[in-house]
């Protein structure tokens, strides 16, 4: 089974407004995860920041952490968000929280 397009998207969006864990995803929208596969799809999206670029959520952190306090910055380090942008939201995001 893979990941349908809304599921997707609504993983997406309950990142951008903090969701880390499974159990995050379960509480901030209507997806119940069915077994393991579906965990395991869910947790593949929680740990990519962007898609377009391959960049991990982790990589983001670091880049943070490191001094890459602005979009600008992350996106100049890591790569992130510089094809479709459909991720600045969530990169933002990971900046807030880490800074």
């Amino acid at each position: 089974m893979a990941l349908d397009k809304e599921e997707y998207i609504k993983v997406r969006q309950a990142m951008q407004q903090g969701a880390r864990t499974i159990s995050d995803i379960e509480k901030m929208t209507d997806i119940t995860v069915g077994d393991e596969e579906h965990k395991k799809e869910i947790q593949e999206v929680l740990d990519n920041a962007c898609r377009c670029k391959d960049v991990s959520y982790d990589t983001v952190i670091a880049a943070v952490k490191g001094g890459a306090d602005t979009l600008e910055k992350v996106q100049e380090e890591t790569g992130a968000g510089t094809v479709c942008g459909r991720c600045k939201n969530l990169l933002g995001r990971i900046i807030e929280d880490n800074k």
